[in-house]
């Protein structure tokens, strides 16, 4: 049984019936279709009639006449029967040649609502999107947080403790890979499912894109998520390793491709004392941390190489933008930013030591900005000393208690 992801629903919804064109993506299969199906019955709950919605997956065999945005076009008009408001929900559009001429006229000549799906950020790109400036509203899914596992876990009648959030950090929460309780079994699904989203969304796009060297690099880029990478040093580590084939130039055209298709995000420095964001070097984090266990050895598993990862894509979830802070003596892990308020953020595995209590505390002491800052870490007992507050990671995760900006 599936779930209703409430914390996109609850994005989406005002849309509704809104006058633009609500575009949901994200990565492969981190529920972009299952969400469009929640919307659907919402709108039946509304007495909105099977009649007036139409779904179209346009990766599914009995749709693939579908090329053109002229095919598209016959297609939904050949569906209107009345005057009445429509529901379309086209899955995947990027399969349609010039889509957006498409939508562009469905917005123009009929009374209709759009809801689409893409697996790559430049859906929204090029020359014909122009045709949709300003007639877009995005939202990027992303698979399951801890608490939406839980809540998977419950809804199918198994059974969920909190000491799972090491098994999430370490196979992140792709909904199929919960199917799985072998290792071997979860790592396979993870890594067929990866080498399929290259296979399609970045290879089959460009057939100048060597796979085996993509593969290559982008796992190494994943599994060092959250560490400073640039295309200098990754291409300094390859030739360390006499592979002199790598260029920066390739590196950086991958990383571009990586992001496109959602498999990861790049972060930018935020310079805390200058109030401002920096350009010029980014961080990235996985999109799941389990894309980051592919080419990690799980015998010698990290677990603090991976908490930063989660911290990051549950503020994203919780609708945060999100910065690495500068300051004039170090970093801070994220500047965590909502409705024009923020607060910073330190995270640590645990802290079982004074040396790391102070470390993580004192990464603070150069910041005279009065927003909350807040140490995230799986340690129970509160820490929390000098006006800065402890947070655990599993109460974060869970929801149950807040971050508070100012």
């Amino acid at each position: 049984m599936l779930i209703r992801r409430e914390v996109y629903l609850e994005k989406i919804r005002p849309y509704y019936d809104v006058d633009l064109i609500k575009v949901i993506t994200g990565v492969r299969r981190a529920g972009k279709s299952v969400l469009l199906d929640s919307i659907r019955a919402e709108l039946a709950e509304k007495d909105i009639t099977a009649e007036h919605m139409i779904y179209i997956n346009l990766e599914d065999m009995d749709y693939a006449y579908i090329e053109s945005a002229t095919d598209l076009h016959e297609e939904i008009k050949n569906r209107i029967k009345d005057d009445g408001k429509y529901y379309i929900f086209l899955d995947e559009i990027q399969h349609v040649e010039h889509f957006e001429k498409a939508l562009a006229s469905f917005r123009a000549t009929l009374n209709c609502s759009l809801f689409v799906t893409g697996s790559n950020s430049t859906l929204l790109s090029g020359e014909l999107a122009t045709l949709l400036t300003g007639r877009t509203v995005e939202f990027e899914i992303l698979p399951f947080s801890f608490l939406e596992m839980k809540e998977y876990l419950e809804v199918n009648g198994r059974p969920f403790d909190e000491e799972m959030v090491y098994d999430y950090i370490k196979w992140g929460g792709f909904p199929v890979r919960f199917e799985f309780e072998a290792e071997t079994d979860r790592r396979r699904y993870l890594e067929n499912l990866y080498n399929g989203i290259v296979s399609w969304d970045i290879v089959k796009r460009n057939s100048s894109v060597r796979k085996s060297v993509f593969m290559t690099i982008s796992l190494y880029i994943l599994a060092n998520a959250g560490r400073e990478l640039s295309a200098e040093n990754i291409v300094n580590y390859y030739r360390s390793n006499n592979r002199s084939d790598i260029s920066e130039s390739t590196v950086t055209n991958f990383i571009e491709r990586m992001r496109s298709a959602y498999l990861m995000h790049a972060v930018d420095r935020y310079d805390i004392s200058g109030k401002k964001a920096l350009k010029s070097r980014k961080k990235y984090y996985a999109v799941d941390s389990g894309f980051r266990i592919i080419s990690t050895n799980t015998m010698d598993f990290d677990i603090t190489f991976f908490l930063e990862n989660v911290v990051y894509n549950e503020l994203i979830c919780q609708g945060f933008l999100v910065y690495a802070g500068k300051t004039y003596k170090g970093k801070v892990d994220f500047v965590a930013i909502r409705d024009g308020r923020k607060c910073f953020i330190q995270v640590s595995y645990l802290m079982s030591s004074p040396e790391t209590v102070r470390r993580e505390f004192e990464a603070f002491s150069p910041i005279s900005d009065a927003a909350p800052k807040y140490v995230i870490s799986l340690d129970r007992a509160d820490m929390s000393r000098d006006g800065i507050i402890h947070l655990n990671l599993v109460d974060f995760l869970l929801h149950r208690r807040q971050l508070t900006l100012s």
